[in-house]
């Protein structure tokens, strides 16, 4: 927290101020002890108090002079009341009668409540133990609140006996795609339907959820010969000349909350688009956002760096792919047989094999994981959660750009993972292997049978267009591992949030 001068008054804050200069020559005077803009918001809302006596008002007047995505909690010793505004970045309440509350993340109140308010930009909060007051910045009208009901339990929220989140959440994987198998069939075939009569469809991510976009573009293009155009957020703009109003936003995201996702689709629905989010958290502004939205229903995640979310999404594009060419059973099979692959990556004696590859990788300086195809942006994902955990550089590759350049970074016992499944990349992947192999490097084979050319042998049973479920859990696993070999917590890595809300 940060304090004004007196140090009765108190600001937590989430976001960025972007016009925070020009605001600081409002408190020349004032005793600041460090140089962040949250700061200068608690000195502001001091300033304001000494001429209105009124700490919402005074709140709600500084709050419309900051310009950027922001969300500011303020206490103050002579008030019986919290004050929250939100200006972009997420806050929602929890209803708990005597003992109101207030977060960024609903999974962290569900220990609590499962009744929550989800601020909308613009709005601000009075919360006291036993009532929440909510009003605009433009009016002191009291507003009717939407209070929703979250389906989540306290227990999905815990850690149920593992030593980290993460590990959790892989192992709530099968459970979470055995779900979207027998209960997401209807709203993909909606989705498909919406699919089928866009102009052009692009799919809008970031992050780890950018690559299960990137799967997306494969499995449209080989199950239904469609074509997905898979756009990184941040990147989504310079499409412009390419949207309009027969265009579909697919957008992706764990938390429905990541800004430049959100930026996406309020550009698109701007020039017209229709909009469907694949989002975990309901009432999330992505959530409330869309036109349209499809719940992944994964559970809580908690762990930064995602696991479960990435597969929730990559299934259900699988059968929204699949419902173009009304191939839906065979989707619903392929998904149940990766759950079952799944399942035996988590065996006990399967986990003992990746912790004692992971304890002895864990001092080597690069990683390298190539795939072909669907495995393409498996290979990204897989190097994302080393590099998220574990702190290795680690860089995934489409194995057929190998002599392009990468396989200069090959040298003497370099680690590298392999993705070779039982598809059609099979034998041109192994050709990468062998390239590599032949300049001394190691090859960690993941797939459904052993090569020769594997130096250690991950094995992921063969479940056709789902393979790719199992392949990441196990790098998933993987990186998990690495990070606990070098004493780091995987659950909160370094310079990371969960969510990325500026």
């Amino acid at each position: 927290p940060h304090f004004d001068c007196s140090g009765k008054l108190a600001l937590i804050h989430n976001g960025i101020v972007d016009n925070y200069e020009e605001l600081g020559k409002k408190i020349r005077g004032h005793k600041l002890l460090g140089q962040t803009d949250s700061e200068i918001i608690v000195h502001l809302i001091e300033r304001e108090l000494t001429k209105t006596q009124n700490l919402l008002s005074a709140v709600k007047k500084v709050a419309k002079m900051t310009t950027g995505f922001n969300a500011f909690v303020v206490i103050h010793q002579d008030y019986p009341y919290l004050v929250a505004a939100k200006t972009g970045s997420p806050l929602v309440i929890g209803l708990n009668p005597g003992n109101n509350l207030v977060s960024s993340d609903v999974a962290s109140l569900l220990s609590h409540t499962n009744k929550v308010i989800f601020l909308e930009d613009n709005q601000i909060a009075r919360i006291s133990p036993d009532e929440v007051r909510l009003e605009n910045f433009s009016s002191v009208r009291e507003i009717k609140p939407l209070v929703q009901t979250i389906n989540w339990t306290a227990k999905s929220a815990s850690k149920s006996g593992f030593p980290h989140f993460m590990l959790k959440e892989i192992y709530d994987q099968p459970a979470v795609l055995a779900k979207i198998a027998e209960s997401k069939v209807k709203e993909a075939r909606q989705l498909a339907s919406s699919i089928a009569k866009a102009k052009n469809v692009f799919a809008v991510a970031c992050g780890t959820a950018s690559y299960a976009a990137l799967a997306g573009q494969y499995l449209f293009a080989c199950i239904a010969g469609q074509q997905v155009i898979p756009a990184i957020g941040s990147e989504f703009y310079y499409y412009d000349g390419a949207i309009g109003t027969r265009s579909l936003c697919l957008a992706l995201s764990q938390s429905g909350e990541t800004i430049d996702t959100l930026q996406s689709v309020s550009f698109a629905k701007s020039r017209g688009a229709k909009t469907v989010s694949l989002v975990n958290v309901q009432g999330s502004s992505l959530d409330r956002l869309s036109d349209q939205t499809i719940l992944l229903a994964a559970g809580p995640e908690k762990a930064v760096a995602s696991t479960k979310a990435f597969s929730a999404k990559v299934a259900l594009l699988l059968l929204t792919a699949s419902a173009l060419k009304r191939k839906i059973p065979r989707a619903v099979i392929e998904i149940k047989q990766a759950v079952r692959a799944i399942r035996k990556i988590l065996s006990p004696d399967y986990q003992k094999y990746l912790k004692k590859l992971a304890s002895g990788f864990k001092h080597v300086h690069s990683i390298f994981i190539l795939g072909r195809g669907i495995s393409y942006p498996a290979a990204l994902e897989a190097a994302l959660k080393i590099k998220e955990v574990s702190y290795i550089h680690a860089e995934g590759f489409a194995a057929g750009e190998l002599k392009h350049g990468v396989i200069a970074l090959i040298s003497q016992r370099t680690p590298c993972l392999v993705f070779a499944p039982n598809d059609e990349t099979y034998s041109d992947v192994i050709s990468g292997a062998m390239e590599v192999k032949a300049r001394g490097g190691l090859i960690i084979g993941i797939s459904h049978k052993p090569n020769p050319q594997f130096d250690y042998y991950l094995p992921v049973a063969d479940s056709g267009n789902a393979t790719i479920l199992g392949n990441v859990v196990v790098a998933q696993c993987l990186a998990y591992y690495l990070a606990v070999a070098r004493g780091l917590d995987p659950d909160m890595p370094r310079n990371l949030a969960k969510s990325v809300t500026v």
